[in-house]
């Protein structure tokens, strides 16, 4: 262990093991970012689809309601005639 060559090659290996594991590190670090970025595009794509629904229920909410209003309407002239009948039919 006294040797100059044994101390040379302990430090070799060390750099070499550091070396190796910064690089894996960096690498690992690298695609799992790149992984994560993914993930997250197919995410808003996602959430785009939804909104694109969203809106089709709402513009279908939108005309189901028309639709109810209008045969509100249509109902409220119908109660006022047929009780406009059950009157004339009831007096007479």
């Amino acid at each position: 262990m006294t040797e100059p060559q044994v101390w040379t090659l302990i430090g070799v290996f060390a750099a070499v093991m550091l070396g190796g594991m910064t690089l894996m590190t960096t690498l690992l670090t690298r695609t799992m970012t790149a992984k994560f970025d993914a993930v997250d595009a197919r995410f808003a794509a996602v959430d785009a689809r939804f909104e694109a629904i969203d809106a089709k229920f709402d513009g279908l909410r939108s005309e189901m309601n028309a639709r109810f209003d209008t045969m509100d309407v249509k109902f409220a002239a119908l109660d006022k005639e047929v009780a406009t009948l059950a009157e004339r039919f009831w007096r007479s």
